[in-house]
């Protein structure tokens, strides 16, 4: 149950960079692209979801018993990972 938790905490932090991806594509956009800033967060938004959803399909497929503490762990770390960049992001200035 522990290497459940610890794989699901990894699989929530990678979940996380595609919003730090997007975030940085956003800070790139020009006002005359067409690819909006809205549109790159939501490309985040929805590459973070993706890898969520694909870590938590593979662990309720090869281990159903341990999906819930995987799960929990992924949703922890996701949280934590974007508290942590808030509060940096927050400090540095």
């Amino acid at each position: 149950m522990v290497v459940a938790a610890l794989l699901g905490a990894v699989a929530g932090i990678l979940g996380f960079l595609p919003l730090l991806g997007s975030l940085a594509l956003s800070k790139r956009v020009t006002s005359t692209s067409n690819l909006s800033h809205a549109t790159s967060l939501l490309l985040g938004v929805f590459g973070s979801l993706l890898v969520l959803a694909l870590t938590a399909f593979l662990c309720v497929t090869l281990a159903r018993d341990l999906a819930l503490p995987f799960v929990l762990a992924e949703a922890l770390a996701l949280c934590v990972a974007a508290v942590a960049f808030g509060v940096v992001k927050l400090v540095r200035k």
